[in-house]
This record gives C-alpha cells, structure tokens and sequence, in this order.
C-alpha cells in the first residue's frame, strides 16, 4: 500500500511540473508584452498583473476607476476586447 501511494505522489508531482509547459505561448505576430501593458497603461489602466498569452489573446487584471478589472486584450494591437470586475478572490 505505501507503495502505490509513494508512486501516485511521484506521478502528481511530476504532472505538477509540466503544467506550465502547457501554457499558451504568444504567436509570432503578437505585440511584445511590454508595449500590450503600455497600451493598457494609456487606456487608463495601473497596476497591470498577471498579463499571460491565453486562447489567442493577451489575458490579465489590472485595476480602473479605482476596482479590479479582469481583461483580454488583442494579441496584435493591445486593445481591450473584454473586461469585468475580477472576482475579490482574484486578487
């Protein structure tokens, strides 16, 4: 028995390790992540966080007008393409 469970601990954490290999990766055409948080920041946009390539877009929170915005941006102008309050666990 402590076998089987030293070997399901093993396998978990080694899955564990590769998750981040799956991550999504910013296409070759995208805009650098840098000037993305640029444009955020001229949009009016602060404390810009968690900005991540995610399902064709950049994805991320900052916070405007004073709450948490959870929001995409497009992955090759930086403009915004979906917001909404993150939720109060987000943050």
């Amino acid at each position: 028995m402590k076998t089987s469970t030293a070997v399901l601990v093993a396998l978990g954490l080694t899955l564990g390790a590769a998750a981040p290999a799956l991550a999504d990766q910013p296409g070759k055409d995208w805009m650098p992540i840098d000037q993305v948080v640029k444009a955020l920041s001229q949009a009016g946009y602060a404390d810009i966080r968690e900005v991540e390539a995610d399902d064709g877009h950049w994805e991320g929170k900052a916070t405007k007008d004073g709450g948490l915005i959870a929001f995409h941006a497009d992955a090759k102008t930086g403009a915004i393409t979906k917001e909404k309050p993150a939720d109060k666990d987000d943050d």
